[in-house]
C-alpha cells in the first residue's frame, strides 16, 4: 500500500512539473494574470504572469491517481465508481474554472463567467456527484462522525449535506488562493495529511477497507501535483492556478474526503481553508450592516495580515506552519 502511495504521488509530481516547464510560456503569451485595481498595491507586479496553471495539476494529479486506481482494481478487484465520481468531479470543476480563466484573462472580460450561470454549474456537478455517491456508496447516507467514533444516518438529508459540502469547500479553497504558493501549498498538506487518515481509517475498520483507497489514491494524486506546481508557484510565483486550479481542488478535496467517509474532518484539517471564507462572510455581513465600516482591512484575511505588514512570504509560511498543525490534530482526533 505504501509503495503505490508514493508512486501516485511522485508520478503526479513528475507530471505536473512537465506540464507546467512548457505552459508557462505559453500561457504568458496567452493569459496574462489581471490585478484588481483595488487591490494590494504590492501585488501590481505580478500583472502579467501566466495564469490558469491549474491545467498542470489537474492533468498530473488525473493521469496519476486513474493510473493508480486501475492498478489497485486489478490487485483488489474494487468497484472503479468511487474513483470515477471523484475525478468527474475534480474535472467539472475545472472546467467551469477554465471557462471562467478563459473569459476572464483570455477574452478580457473582467467580470468572467457570471455569478448565476457559475454558481449553476457548481450546483449541477455537486448534485451529480450526491446522487451518484449515495447510489454507490456501500455506507449509503450514513457519515461518520470522528472523535466520538459513530455513524449517523442522514437519511433525506444526505445528498444536501454532501452539496453543501463540495460547494462550500470549492469555493473556501477558491478564496485561499490569493499569495504565492498559498493554495499549492496549503492543499498539497491538506492531501498528505488525508493520506494518513485514509490510511488510518481504513486498517481501523477492516484491515484494508477497498472503499477508501481510491480517495487515498487521489490524495495522494493531488499532494504530488500540487508539490509540483508549488516548485513554479512558490514566491516570486512564475505562474498562478488561476481558477482552472483553485476550482478544481476544492472539487477534488471535498469529492475524495466524502467518498473516504472523513468529510467532517474537512472541518479540522482543511480549516484554514474554512477561515478564510469566513473572513470574506464575516467582511461583507459587517460592511452590510454598518453601512461601510469593516472587521478585517481586507478580505479574505490573507490579505489583513498584509497589510498589517507581515510580509507575503511570511504569511504563507504561518499559513503553512496552522494547516500543518491542524493536520496533526485532525489525525489524532480519528485515531
Amino acid at each position: 500500500m505504501t509503495g503505490i502511495i508514493i508512486g501516485t504521488a511522485v508520478i503526479a509530481f513528475i507530471i505536473t512539473v512537465i506540464v507546467t516547464k512548457f505552459e508557462i510560456p505559453f500561457l504568458q503569451r496567452k493569459a496574462g494574470q489581471n490585478i484588481r485595481e483595488e487591490g494590494l498595491k504590492s501585488h501590481y507586479s505580478k500583472a502579467g504572469t501566466p495564469s490558469m496553471g491549474g491545467i498542470s495539476i489537474i492533468a498530473g494529479t488525473f493521469v496519476a491517481a486513474l493510473l493508480s486506481n486501475i492498478g489497485a482494481s486489478a490487485a483488489w478487484g474494487m468497484n472503479p465508481g468511487n474513483v470515477i465520481a471523484i475525478l468527474l468531479v475534480f474535472l467539472g470543476f475545472g472546467l467551469v474554472g477554465f471557462l471562467d480563466d478563459y473569459l476572464k484573462v483570455i477574452k478580457k472580460q473582467n467580470e468572467g463567467l457570471r455569478v448565476k450561470p457559475k454558481f449553476a454549474l457548481q450546483l449541477v456537478i455537486a448534485l451529480i456527484f450526491g446522487i451518484l455517491f449515495r447510489m454507490i456508496s456501500e455506507q449509503g447516507s450514513q457519515v461518520y462522525i470522528p472523535g466520538v467514533d459513530i455513524w449517523v444516518d442522514f437519511g433525506i438529508l444526505y445528498i444536501p449535506f454532501v452539496v453543501f459540502t463540495i460547494l462550500a469547500m470549492t469555493n473556501a479553497v477558491n478564496l485561499t488562493d490569493g499569495l504565492d504558493g498559498l493554495a499549492s501549498g496549503v492543499t498539497a498538506l491538506v492531501s498528505a495529511a488525508f493520506v494518513v487518515a485514509g490510511v488510518l481509517f481504513s486498517y481501523m475498520a477492516s484491515g484494508v477497507d477497498i472503499e477508501v483507497v481510491p480517495g487515498i489514491l487521489f490524495f495522494a494524486a493531488l499532494c504530488g501535483g500540487c508539490l509540483g506546481f508549488l516548485v513554479f508557484n512558490k514566491n516570486p510565483a512564475k505562474i498562478f492556478m488561476g481558477d482552472t486550479g483553485s476550482l478544481a481542488l476544492g472539487g477534488g478535496v471535498a469529492a475524495a474526503a466524502i467518498a473516504m467517509k472523513l468529510e467532517l474532518l474537512l472541518l479540522i484539517i482543511g480549516l484554514l481553508y474554512v477561515i478564510e471564507a469566513l473572513s470574506v462572510v464575516m467582511q461583507v455581513g459587517y460592511f452590510k450592516l454598518t453601512h461601510g465600516k469593516r472587521i478585517f482591512r481586507m478580505a479574505p484575511i490573507h490579505h489583513h495580515f498584509e497589510l498589517c505588514g507581515m510580509k507575503e512570504t511570511q504569511v504563507v509560511g504561518a499559513f503553512w506552519a496552522f494547516t500543518a498543525l491542524c493536520c496533526i490534530i485532525g489525525i489524532l482526533v480519528l485515531i
